[in-house]
């Protein structure tokens, strides 16, 4: 029978602490790559909500504000809605956009000026065929057209005067045209119309 030489297989019991602490460590990297994997769930699903809260917010402030202006003019509810959506769309602020309108047309959709501007901006036919190539007549007394073109025509004129309010509310009333003219020539455009919109209703 042939004896195990001393110092042979007895050499690898040395191993074993080594190995069960390895098995120790690979558990416990699995451990916390589970637990990375748990917070960064949490954290995601924290987020979703933290964006369902922001749009909530968001959504409840635009339903105040829209009671408010409807309240503030005595104005249904819908129009309101129509008004303050779309002034957004445009790039206005929805309570120069209200003050606007009330100023214009005092928010009577059917309203036709003497000069034959027509709806709730008062916009002139040419104006709104300049805006949108084909447009009938009839079109600006649709709500929704003609309120678009009417604040589409204000961001124009907020442009043209590199966001001068003032400037932009005298070219929209009395025509870029003519208040450059009147500028050139030295005098002073003012007419009291950017004064009666702003005064209109208080910012929200």
């Amino acid at each position: 029978m042939r004896r195990a030489k001393p110092g042979g297989g007895g050499r690898l019991w040395w191993l074993l602490p080594l190995g069960v602490a390895l098995l120790g460590t690979v558990a416990a990297a699995r451990r916390g790559a589970d637990l990375e994997h748990r917070m960064r769930d949490l954290e995601d699903r924290l987020a979703a909500r933290s964006g369902e809260l922001n749009l909530t917010r968001i959504h409840l402030r635009r339903l105040a504000a829209i009671l408010g202006h409807s309240t503030d003019h005595d104005i249904p509810a819908d129009l309101a809605t129509a008004i303050y959506d779309i002034a957004l769309a445009e790039g206005i602020d929805p309570s120069l956009a209200f003050s606007l309108v009330a100023v214009e047309s005092r928010f009577a959709s059917r309203a036709i000026s003497t000069a034959g501007a027509v709806g709730l901006t008062q916009v002139m036919p040419s104006t709104a065929r300049w805006l949108q190539p084909g447009l009938g007549d009839s079109d600006l007394f649709e709500r929704e057209t003609n309120l678009r073109l009417g604040f589409r025509y204000l961001k124009r004129m907020l442009e043209q005067y590199d966001g001068d309010l003032h400037l932009a509310l005298l070219a929209y009333n009395r025509g870029p045209a003519r208040v450059d003219s009147i500028r050139t020539r030295g005098g002073d455009p003012s007419n009291g119309y950017p004064e009666a919109v702003l005064a209109e209703s208080p910012s929200r």
